[in-house]
């Protein structure tokens, strides 16, 4: 198991430097959980290796010189707050609050309970609303903020091509009982800021896992509403705009179901010591970022 324990120090050595600001734990309290009556308005998620990868301001980016990216193989996705906004100028919390994970203070400090958070697959039902609770308006803008993500990423430790399962908490605190990153369960019993992870590595010698809080860094967050509707350091609010206005009337018949659709385009990046494009921790190259790349809604019906 030597080659292991040196496989996962190299690995976590280099995650060590990217990871979200801390946020303050002020969010926006939930709305009462609507009754399940008449035509809903029904989010699910999706991932796109093929949507534009956007930097922070929601401008088009490219890899910087001596950097190499990737895209990672998506599994499982949580958020922890859903928002829809009528123009460009409403602040965080201003909108129609649609969802709010449930969170709790078993840690000590607030923070969001994962035994009761929504964890789902590409496709599948994230969260859905009656359209009788929600404000007649025209809807321009989509807030979500991501709270765990589940995905494998490619690498190569000495002469060997792994793959590795990775398990990121991006909330701004999470209290966690135990989670399964793939076919391993960690327990925890505790708060664990934004930026902690799992990662568990099918190797020739076995599966090995380790875990770790990344320190305070600068995951990409792309909000292209930044100059007139800034979004909190460490809150990991992803905003899009829907391709034509969404028009909630109050006399809906008929569900609108919404696919969240995220940019996962070459989301994670790393420098690349020797400008070979292949993540490689042993030498060491270090993680700069894990964020996604860019929300778009899509009205489905």
């Amino acid at each position: 198991m030597k080659f292991s324990r040196a496989l996962l120090i190299a690995v976590i050595s280099s995650l060590s430097f990217v990871g979200c600001k801390k946020d303050d734990g002020q969010e926006v309290p939930s709305p009462t959980p609507p009754a399940a009556t008449g035509p809903k308005l029904v989010f699910k998620f999706q991932f796109d290796e093929n949507q534009v990868r956007l930097d922070n301001l929601g401008n088009p980016s490219t890899i910087p010189a001596g950097h190499a990216a990737q895209t990672p193989v998506f599994h499982k996705i949580g958020a922890h707050y859903l928002e829809m906004t009528n123009g460009p100028l409403v602040p965080l919390g201003g909108g129609e609050i649609l969802y709010t994970a449930p969170e709790t203070n078993a840690g000590g400090a607030n923070a969001i309970d994962f035994s009761q958070e929504i964890i789902v697959s590409e496709g599948e039902t994230f969260y859905e609303i009656p359209l009788s609770q929600i404000t007649p308006d025209t809807y321009e803008w989509m807030r979500v903020s991501l709270a765990y993500q589940n995905y494998d990423i490619d690498f190569r430790y000495q002469t060997l091509d792994l793959t590795g399962r990775l398990a990121s908490f991006v909330g701004f605190n999470t209290y966690i009982g135990s989670y399964t990153i793939q076919s391993s369960s960690i327990d925890v019993n505790g708060n664990r800021l934004q930026g902690y992870w799992g990662l568990e590595v099918a190797t020739p010698f076995g599966v090995t896992t380790q875990s770790g809080q990344s320190p305070a860094g600068s995951t990409t967050v792309p909000n292209p509403l930044s100059a007139t509707s800034p979004i909190p350091a460490g809150s990991c609010v992803v905003t899009g705009a829907f391709a034509q206005p969404l028009v909630i009337t109050g006399n809906e018949t008929e569900d609108i179901v919404i696919t969240l659709s995220l940019s996962s385009n070459q989301s994670f990046e790393w420098q690349d010591g020797n400008g070979n494009g292949i993540f490689e921790p042993g030498l060491p190259e270090a993680v700069v970022d894990m964020g996604l790349r860019g929300l778009i809604p899509i009205v489905e019906n």
